[in-house]
């Protein structure tokens, strides 16, 4: 049931700065008060709610250990008790449909659409779902789509694992093995599917152009995952693959920007200041100007970190950093109605310590999502 609150003293990050005036809430929206208990914040700062784009962190809750326990509603409770304790609002869970089996099999996805589809009415966090679909896996398209319309799934996000260079040279991947036993097939029966898949590479533009129109048509919205060049990102530009998640290169960013799409970048690789992979550092792309939202990826507690990482460098006030974790996110979600602290949007906020920027508390379209510490003595007397 959402709260009414009259939250008083704190400093407060509206959509003109940072301000000190009081923030109220009532049925589950930020509304002119005063309309409940005061409650006094001093020494707090509210923050947005945090709008995550893309992670995919809820899949040790699901299956905290390989082939030994599946916790499919429980772990996806406890996955929005993390969400809410890492000040996110609003999570897109991205689920892999992939031929590379195991957890990014077709059969774990669906496990993973019915827990969300039955958690997400329980819990205050806004649970919503992406589909991560391998290009090359068309045998499964069909499948695919039919679990897109079966869950309600407004969002699809194509990727393509395949190591093409090895196989092209019919050389054994790197990691055969260990890929191998998490899809839950011997190793050389892998490098098969693998290899099938590859030398099957000529139909799949066309199978795609085919499978993006009729998504479309559907109002669902398609990006594209590490793009790595400018005729790359064109090409799926061409099929109505308007967001750019994680791209590569400098060329792939700036031809998305230059373009007008969003480019969505990993909170983890601002905290760790590289991409684990190799790839252009976020930071850089940030300092660029080609950045419009920050996500979790594998992490939930980084798009906090990450937009207080971009303060700390001098690369943005804290204003247009916070903005890349909630509004510029909600931005590309499409969602009007969340992302700014101004009346009439959800009461999706952050109680954050001044002094050491630790989530206090965490309120989810006015429901409380999370609370730790002397901030409940404040709520509670």
């Amino acid at each position: 049931m959402p709260i009414e609150l009259d939250l008083q003293g704190a400093r407060v990050l509206r959509p003109g700065g940072w301000d000190h005036g009081p923030l109220s809430l009532a049925g589950g929206v930020i509304v002119d008060g005063p309309v409940g208990r005061a409650v006094d914040l001093t020494g707090y700062d509210l923050l947005p709610g945090i709008v995550d784009v893309h992670g995919d962190g809820f899949e040790r809750h699901m299956a905290p250990r390989r082939g030994a326990l599946r916790e499919r509603d429980a772990g996806m409770v406890a996955c929005a008790a993390e969400l809410g304790a890492c000040g996110i609002t609003t999570a897109v869970l991205a689920q892999f449909w992939s031929w590379e089996g195991g957890m990014r099999g077709p059969e774990f996805a669906e496990e993973v659409f019915a827990a969300v589809t039955a958690v997400a009415p329980t819990v205050p966090v806004d649970l919503r779902l992406q589909m991560r679909l391998e290009t090359h896996f068309t045998e499964s398209f069909e499948a695919a789509e039919a679990a897109l319309a079966r869950w309600g799934i407004g969002y699809v996000v194509f990727n393509d694992h395949l190591p093409h260079a090895r196989l092209a040279e019919g050389r054994r991947p790197p990691r055969l093995t260990g890929q191998a036993l998490k899809s839950g097939r011997n190793p050389e029966a892998h490098l098969a599917l693998m290899t099938r898949l590859h030398e099957a590479g000529d139909a799949v533009p066309g199978v795609l152009d085919a499978l993006c129109a009729r998504l479309a048509a559907q109002g669902i919205r398609m990006g594209s995952h590490d793009d790595r060049t400018a005729a790359g990102r064109a090409a799926w530009r061409a099929r109505g693959v308007t967001v750019s998640e994680f791209p590569e290169t400098l060329e792939a960013a700036q031809a998305a920007r230059d373009a007008g799409e969003p480019v969505v970048l990993g909170a983890p690789n601002v905290v760790r200041g590289a991409s684990h992979a190799g790839n252009v550092s976020a930071l850089d792309l940030i300092s660029a100007g080609l950045c419009d939202a920050l996500a979790s990826d594998y992490h939930y507690p980084a798009p906090a970190r990450a937009a207080w990482r971009c303060v700390e460098l001098g690369l943005m006030d804290e204003a247009a950093a916070w903005a890349l974790v909630s509004e510029g996110p909600a931005r590309v979600l499409g969602l009007a109605d969340r992302g700014r602290l101004d009346t009439g949007l959800r009461a999706d906020l952050v109680v954050m310590d001044r002094e050491t920027r630790r989530i206090a508390a965490v309120f989810a379209g006015g429901d409380l999502a999370w609370m730790s510490g002397p901030v409940a003595a404040r709520f509670i007397s």
